[in-house]
């Protein structure tokens, strides 16, 4: 257990509203991001990224893959979520993350639920949010992106989620996406199709194939640079609903799939009232992230190797807490790997931890590359 465990840790969690302390970070990071983006950045930045690339980075060839002829440095990505405004984009390369996924992003800025609305489950090692996609919207979020992608930043693929507008109806969804994707085009390397978040009203119900296809065929018309278009989809889908999504990924001749967003599930967990309500969890709204997360969106994951035969690229995400942890979902088809509540939980150092515990998994198993290792759970 590292000091941001034993210390800042503790001390965050028992003094800090998560939301607080989340934007907090961010405005941090943003600060950063963008002096260190300019053309003649202060001293002062270049010092501060430098140092931090050589603390929290690690690189290895072994790592390294290029997926939609764009070039991961390793595979762990940021999750959407984090950075919702695009207001921090390639600095988290020097934060050892090898892509961001920024968003959720929607075509009209708003507010999000009203708080609370987001609630740690430390007995758990997860959250819990109700967030309802609160960004400044999609014109806003292209100027942020636009000022922190520069020669001076690490370069890393920047991935953009986009989710439905609340106060767009659902069958005006396809609309409202394309709007977003026609402002954030430009900015993003690849994008995601958000349509699982529990947090929007009825926005779940867009992952079916019927409701989901005017969205996809949208984009795709919409799409004249041609950017990996993914889905990303609900770990409480089924398996005749996965697969239903998966034909359709297929007949759109989708870039891939992530797996998964956050659950409604509430089962097995320690955590049974939520201090800042006095209401049980089950009675709460939100999703579930974290620990608990991590065997159902590997089952996921694993699902949809075997039902496209390894032939789809899957951005695995759900309980990313450790070495273990990512190596499991490599192993069940995950080519690219996201985390979120895991970095909240352990830290800045994690990103480095879990490389450096892949790597020590190709050295035990002989394997020359992190690419061999995907799907290899199917393979023995």
């Amino acid at each position: 257990m590292d000091l941001y465990q034993r210390v800042v840790q503790p001390i965050v969690f028992a003094s800090v509203d998560p939301e607080r302390g989340h934007r907090w970070l961010v405005r941090t990071l943003m600060q950063l991001s963008r002096e260190a983006a300019v053309s003649e950045p202060p001293a002062w930045a270049a010092v501060a990224r430098s140092q931090l690339e050589r603390t929290l980075c690690l690189h290895d060839e072994r790592l390294q893959q290029t997926l939609w002829n764009l070039n991961f440095p390793n595979p762990l990505g940021l999750a959407a979520g984090f950075d919702k405004n695009g207001e921090i984009g390639e600095f988290w390369g020097a934060l050892g993350f090898g892509f961001a996924e920024l968003g959720t992003v929607t075509r009209h800025a708003q507010p999000g639920n009203p708080p609370p609305r987001l609630f740690r489950l430390v007995e758990d090692r997860a959250a819990l949010n109700r967030m309802g996609f609160n960004n400044s919207g999609a014109i806003e979020v292209a100027k942020n992106i636009e000022r922190v992608r520069s020669p001076h930043l690490p370069s890393i693929p920047i991935g953009v989620n986009l989710g439905k507008s609340k106060i767009t109806p659902l069958e005006e969804a396809a609309g409202d996406y394309r709007e977003s994707f026609h402002h954030l085009e430009a900015f993003g390397d690849y994008f995601v199709i958000n349509v699982s978040s529990p947090n929007t009203p009825g926005l779940r119900s867009l992952q079916s194939p019927s409701q989901l296809e005017p969205i996809v065929s949208t984009l795709k018309e919409e799409n004249r640079n041609a950017k990996p278009i993914l889905v990303k989809i609900s770990p409480d889908l089924d398996e005749g609903a996965i697969a239903d999504v998966l034909e359709l990924v297929k007949n759109l001749d989708l870039a891939g799939i992530i797996a998964t967003n956050t659950t409604i599930s509430r089962a097995g967990l320690k955590t049974q009232v939520l201090a800042k309500t006095g209401n049980p969890v089950t009675e709460e709204a939100g999703g579930v992230s974290g620990a608990p997360l991590r065997s159902r969106s590997t089952e996921v994951i694993s699902l949809i190797w075997q039902k496209t035969e390894g032939k789809l690229p899957i951005i695995g995400t759900g309980g990313v807490m450790s070495a273990e942890d990512a190596w499991e979902k490599i192993t069940a088809g995950a080519s690219l790997l996201e985390l979120y509540t895991g970095w909240i939980y352990h830290g800045p150092l994690l990103p480095k931890q879990i490389l450096s515990g892949l790597l020590k998994k190709l050295d035990e198993l002989g394997l020359n590359h992190i690419s061999e290792a995907v799907g290899l759970s199917h393979r023995r």
